[in-house]
């Protein structure tokens, strides 16, 4: 049976296209009897209204771009769950897409979305705020989500990654550790580099005159895991671990206990973001509470889209340091105070 179409909604109803046009799409202009004739007809004949057509009617597509350096991981189906919960509550959709720090991915991504979405979510830590700011289109709405610079024209999301790592290390000092090593993540990355000062800041203010220690790493679990090979072949005494994320964290407990290690009695270690997994391992992490980032970006977006107007265009959100059992019960007394 084929499907009914616009023209047999109007013929059922006896009225134009043009109202079944406008009744379906909820525009002033229609009579209410006209209205209620048409939703019956509708109704009766199963008709549902073509997406790219409506959205052409409307000048609106009812859709959300998200482009993000990755879509795999933890942090990144937290953030999208976020997303998505407060877009579907908004009655939008979300058009997903990511762009890696390789070539030009990003003006790529970007571009692709002009012309499909009412408005566009960016995370983009890895991108040159100059290449940024050009692949935007200009009559894009775009809401950014730590960017490596406050884009003047954007309103953006930002985490205070700074604070975040200099409470992990103030709480590591005050449970006893003093030889700690960072395991950073990508230097391209901001996120990366402000939690990487973040470190170097705190160490210079609660363990001064200690060498702070820095192993590289990319994000990825497997940067932990070899960090901890680097540990247990040449410990230089290294007594805690501060990671970037939380998979470099788990990556390098995994390993360590693997090897025998007592965590946290011989090593401490403490991740960021807070992902799900590092809940069932117990990890001393830095709580972003990433999908209400995700729910807030999709709100203040969708707020302007509808015109309302925004106080603050630039948001700073402060980590919370949760305290677990990869630290919890180290040797020494913790510090009472672990706020930001």
């Amino acid at each position: 049976m084929a499907e009914a179409t616009i023209r047999d909604v109007a013929r059922r109803a006896k009225v134009s296209v043009a109202s079944v046009s406008r009744a379906l799409n909820g525009l002033n202009n229609v009579r209410q009897a006209t209205r209620d004739r048409v939703i019956a007809a509708a109704n009766e004949l199963g008709y549902v209204p073509h997406a790219g057509a409506r959205s052409l009617s409307l000048s609106r597509a009812n859709a959300l771009g998200v482009v993000l350096p990755d879509l795999h991981g933890e942090f990144f189906s937290e953030l999208v769950r976020g997303m998505d919960r407060e877009a579907s509550r908004r009655g939008y959709f979300l058009l997903l897409s990511n762009m890696h720090a390789e070539g030009d991915q990003a003006p790529t991504a970007l571009r692709a979305m002009h012309g499909r979405v009412d408005g566009i979510l960016v995370m983009a830590p890895h991108v040159p705020p100059e290449m940024l700011e050009q692949a935007l289109p200009s009559t894009l709405p775009a809401l950014l989500i730590n960017a490596p610079v406050e884009v003047p024209t954007r309103p953006s999301i930002r985490i205070d990654n700074e604070a975040g790592a200099q409470a992990a290390i103030r709480h590591l000092v005050g449970i006893g550790c003093r030889r700690i090593l960072h395991i950073a993540g990508p230097e391209e990355n901001i996120d990366a580099r402000e939690r990487a000062e973040g470190y170097f800041k705190a160490m210079a203010r609660y363990a001064p005159g200690i060498e702070p220690l820095l192993f590289p790493g990319n994000f990825e679990e497997e940067a932990g895991e070899a960090a901890a090979r680097d540990m247990l072949s040449d410990r230089r005494g290294v007594d805690g671990v501060f990671a970037a994320n939380d998979m470099m964290a788990i990556g390098c407990l995994q390993t360590l206990r693997a090897a025998g290690v007592q965590v946290p009695d011989e090593v401490a270690i403490a991740g960021f973001d807070d992902v799900p997994m590092a809940r069932y391992l117990s990890l001393t992490t830095c709580r972003v509470r990433i999908a209400e980032i995700g729910e807030r970006a999709v709100a203040r977006l969708v707020d302007r889209l509808e015109g309302k107007i925004e106080r603050v265009l630039n948001e700073r959100h402060q980590p919370e340091l949760v305290v677990r059992g990869t630290t919890a019960g180290a040797n020494s007394d913790e510090m009472a105070e672990h706020g930001l």
